[in-house]
């Protein structure tokens, strides 16, 4: 069974999806055409072409970015807020089952 994941798009339009364990997010919405999960660098940390804001409630499951990611964010600095993530840089464990993300607007 997978895990159920919702990416809120841009256009406010909701796609449910499930993913493995181990995915990566920016992986698993891209290969089910999420509009605005590019995904330019294939999950290098380089791009943030995969920004999302997590759910307020899957903060704690899903964690802090780390500092290259908190680095890479920084491109983006005009759209980021304090639950910005690039989700080439979250994995999906179990625990995760549910988990809500809204797609940044793109600048590119």
């Amino acid at each position: 069974m997978g895990i159920t994941v919702t990416f809120v798009q841009a256009d406010g339009v909701e796609k449910t999806l499930d993913g493995e364990a181990g995915e990566s997010l920016m992986e698993l919405g891209r290969a089910n055409g999420v509009e605005g999960i590019l995904g330019d660098c294939g999950g290098g940390c380089a791009c943030a072409t995969c920004h999302v804001y997590v759910e307020p409630e899957w903060e704690a499951v899903v964690g802090k970015p780390d500092d290259i990611e908190e680095m890479t964010l920084d491109m983006v600095s005009d759209i980021c807020k304090p639950n910005s993530r690039l989700c080439c840089q979250i994995h999906l464990k179990p625990e995760m089952d549910g988990l809500r993300l809204v797609v940044a607007p793109s600048e590119f």
